[in-house]
């Protein structure tokens, strides 16, 4: 037996292995926390915060946004930087053993969702997951790794299941050159947006019908429906709406610490960027900053943003 092969068959001994067993949420679905999540993802469908609009549709309550199902069972921030207090899973041991292969890295794929029923205030939610498979090693753009499937399955305090999701990540040997940046996702209702990026113009989609502005891109204005638009550019003058200091897990195009940014643009819609040219102790939230472009590839250009007092 090679160790490739032990370290293989360890590997696929999880498979069918439980990864978390019956974890409960820590709070129940609540108003709070549904008022949060619209308002982060700006969903404007009145049924998650008005129990008389939801009552319109057929519905006795508010309901929960179906894609908040697996936000009600994380285990916080507590258990996530401490988890020796919550003792070792097999989840635990799992991610050890791909960090001994190399595969130190993660990256989500794919989510696939099956909804039983929605999630009214007051339920309590709990998820059992379970390896699905884990793959041979796999060539990628981001290194050699392995895909990781797993099943959660989400049940209410009866034990009724709720919703089911396949669950699949990518584990990686990074490459120890740089690699090049992560490609976007481009389609057909965004590639005018990238295009214009490419001759460094911040561009923002304009509704014709209402002119109300928009950002991300979309084919449908969601305050009139009206599906016929241009665009304006922008003035590259923004605040800092929100941010983050990503220090892990560590992708080889990027520096660290990484600072990302929800940044607001004068003109009224936001978008998320790097910040560039600031220590991640000197950013503030309100804090003017002012466009400029990064050339990642011949390919591919981006808006980053720099305080605007750096600017001459």
């Amino acid at each position: 037996m090679t160790g490739e092969t032990a370290y293989d068959q360890a590997l696929q001994s999880f498979v069918g292995r439980v990864l978390v067993p019956g974890r409960s949420g820590q709070d129940p679905v609540n108003v709070p926390m549904i008022r949060h999540w619209v308002e982060a993802v700006g969903d404007p469908n009145p049924v998650h915060l008005s129990a008389e609009a939801a009552r319109a549709t057929g519905r006795g309550d508010v309901v929960a946004p179906a894609s908040m199902m697996q936000t009600w069972t994380m285990r916080g921030y507590a258990a996530s930087t401490a988890p020796e207090a919550a003792g070792a899973t097999a989840s635990d041991e799992l991610v050890d053993l791909l960090a001994r292969g190399g595969y130190t890295s993660v990256v989500a794929t794919d989510s696939e969702f099956e909804f039983r029923r929605e999630l009214v205030p007051g339920d309590e939610v709990s998820v059992d997951e379970v390896v699905e498979s884990i793959s041979p090693e796999k060539r990628t753009g981001l290194g050699p790794g392995r895909f990781v499937t797993t099943v959660r399955t989400y049940r209410d305090a009866s034990g009724t299941e709720v919703a089911v999701q396949k669950w699949r990540t990518l584990r990686f040997r990074p490459a120890e050159r740089k690699a090049p940046r992560p490609r976007p996702a481009v389609n057909r209702d965004n590639e005018f947006w990238f295009a214009a990026a490419r001759e460094k113009r911040l561009v923002i989609q304009r509704c014709r019908a209402c002119e109300a502005l928009r950002h991300p891109p979309g084919p449908c204005c969601p305050h009139c429906r009206s599906f016929d638009w241009d665009t304006v550019e922008a003035s590259g003058c923004a605040t800092v709406h929100s941010y983050v200091v990503a220090h892990h897990p560590r992708h080889p195009a990027f520096e660290y610490p990484l600072l990302v940014a929800l940044v607001e643009l004068a003109e009224g819609t936001r978008l998320i960027s790097n910040l560039v040219g600031v220590e991640p102790d000197e950013v503030t939230i309100g804090m003017p900053v002012q466009l400029e472009w990064l050339e990642a590839d011949p390919e591919l250009v981006l808006p980053v943003f720099r305080p605007a007092t750096d600017r001459a």
